[in-house]
C-alpha cells in the first residue's frame, strides 16, 4: 500500500495503531464497571459513584487539546508510549489508593492519559491509510476499539472484581501495546508544525465529522446506559436484556469493515452519513412498534447498533480525506472532545426524555438526535463547501 505521498506504509506501523486503540478499549471497557463495583461495595453512594466517573469525562476534555501539542514536542509514538504507561501506573494506583477523595485525580490522571493515546492513534492510522483504502483501514480501526470494549466487560466477568488480579490484568494488557508502537516508533507520523488554528476552530472546520462523533458518543453513552432500563419496562427480563445489548455490541463489531469499503466506493461520504443517521433515525422510531418481538426487537438493534458505530467509522474517514499534517492531528483532538462531549450530554438528555415521556422518551432522544445530525448534513450539503 502506498500513502498520498507514494511512501510505503508497513504493517507495523498499522499494528501499532491498531495496538494502541485495543488497549483503550480494554482499559475503559474493564475500568469502568470494575471502579464502580468497589465503590458501591465501599459504601460509596450512587451520586458520588456517579460524580466520581464524571471525572472521566472531565478528564477527556481537558486532555484533548493537550495531545497534539505533547506530540509536537515529544513525538507521537514517544508520547503514546509514556501516556500508556501513565495509564498503566494511574490504573494500579486505584488498587493501592484507600481514601476515595483520591480516586478523583486518579480518574483525571487514568482517562486523560488513556484520551491522548485514543487521539494519537487515530492521528496515525489516518496518516498510514493510503487514501484509496482510508475507509477498509479505518473499519478495522472501529471494529478493533469495539472488540477492545466488548472484551474489557468480558474480563471483569471472568475474574471479579476481587484482588489485585483485575487491575493487573488491565495493566499488562494496556503495557503490551507499547511494544507494538516501541517496534514501529520510526513509522508514526511527525507534526513538523503547529496547527495554523485555534483548538476550537477544528471542531467547526469539518462539522460533518466533529457531530457525526458527538451524536455516536451521545447515543453510545445514553443508550448503552439506559436501554437495561428500557429493556425492563418494555417486558424483557434481565437475561434478555443483556442479550439484547449483546446484539447491539455485535452490530458495533461486524458492521464496520462492510461500512469502511462502502466509504471507500462512494464520491461523497456526507451521503453515506447522512443515510446512516436516517437509518439511525428509523430504528429507533420503530422501537416502540418491536418491542413486543425479541427476534425482531434483536435483530434491529444489530444493524443499528453497527449504523451507529459507523457514524464513528466514516466521520474518521471524512476527517482524514479532508486534513493532512498537524491540521489532522487537532482535528482528532477536537474530534475526541466532541467525542466526550456526547458521551457527556447523551445519558443526561435521554433520562430527562424518559422522566418527561415515559418509557417512549428513550425512542424520542434517540431520535431526537438523529435527526439534528440529518439537519445539518442535508445543510452543509446544500450550502457548504464541497468535501471528500
Amino acid at each position: 500500500m502506498r500513502s498520498e505521498v507514494g511512501t510505503t506504509i508497513r504493517w507495523s506501523s498499522l499494528i501499532a495503531a491498531l495496538a494502541a486503540i485495543g488497549a483503550v478499549g480494554v482499559a475503559i471497557g474493564l475500568g469502568l464497571p470494575l471502579l464502580s463495583v468497589i465503590m458501591e461495595r465501599r459504601g460509596i453512594s450512587s451520586s458520588m459513584i456517579g460524580f466520581n466517573t464524571a471525572f472521566a469525562g472531565l478528564a477527556s476534555i481537558a486532555a484533548a487539546p493537550l495531545g497534539p501539542k505533547l506530540a509536537h514536542w515529544f513525538g507521537v509514538a514517544r508520547t503514546m508510549i509514556v501516556m500508556l504507561c501513565l495509564a498503566a501506573a494511574s490504573g494500579l494506583c486505584f488498587y493501592i489508593a484507600e481514601p476515595f477523595w483520591t480516586w478523583f485525580p486518579l480518574r483525571v490522571v487514568f482517562h486523560g492519559a488513556v484520551t491522548i493515546v485514543f487521539i494519537l492513534s487515530e492521528f496515525w492510522i489516518n496518516a498510514a491509510a493510503p487514501p484509496e483504502r482510508r475507509g477498509l483501514v479505518l473499519g478495522v480501526y472501529g471494529t478493533v476499539l469495539a472488540l477492545g470494549f466488548a472484551t474489557g466487560p468480558l474480563i471483569f466477568a471472568m475474574i471479579g472484581s476481587q484482588g489485585v488480579l483485575p487491575f493487573a490484568a488491565g495493566a499488562a494488557i494496556v503495557l503490551a501495546a507499547v511494544i507494538p508502537i516501541a517496534l514501529a516508533r520510526n513509522e508514526a507520523p511527525r507534526i513538523e508544525e503547529k496547527p495554523r488554528r485555534s483548538f476550537l476552530r477544528y471542531v467547526f472546520l469539518v462539522p460533518t465529522a466533529t457531530a457525526a462523533v458527538f451524536v455516536f458518543g451521545a447515543v453510545e453513552a445514553g443508550g448503552l446506559a439506559l436501554f437495561p432500563i428500557y429493556a425492563a419496562r418494555t417486558g424483557f427480563t434481565e437475561s434478555e436484556g443483556a442479550l439484547l445489548l449483546t446484539a447491539i455490541g455485535l452490530g458495533n463489531v461486524l458492521l464496520q469493515i462492510p461500512i469502511g469499503l462502502v466509504a471507500d466506493r462512494v464520491k461523497s461520504r456526507r451521503i453515506l452519513l447522512t443515510l446512516l443517521a436516517l437509518i439511525g433515525l428509523a430504528g429507533s422510531a420503530a422501537l416502540p412498534f418491536i418491542v413486543g418481538g425479541w427476534w425482531l426487537m434483536a435483530a434491529v438493534l444489530f444493524v443499528w447498533g453497527g449504523v451507529v458505530c459507523g457514524l464513528y467509522t466514516v466521520g474518521l474517514t471524512h476527517l482524514g480525506a479532508s486534513l493532512k499534517g498537524a491540521d489532522l492531528a487537532a482535528a482528532n483532538a477536537a474530534f475526541i472532545l466532541c467525542y466526550a462531549l456526547g458521551a457527556l450530554i447523551g445519558p443526561q438528555t435521554i433520562g430527562i426524555a424518559m422522566d418527561i415521556f415515559g418509557t417512549d422518551g428513550f425512542a424520542i432522544a434517540l431520535g431526537f438526535f438523529f435527526s439534528l445530525y440529518v439537519l445539518l448534513t442535508l445543510g452543509r450539503m446544500i450550502f457548504g463547501p464541497a468535501r471528500g
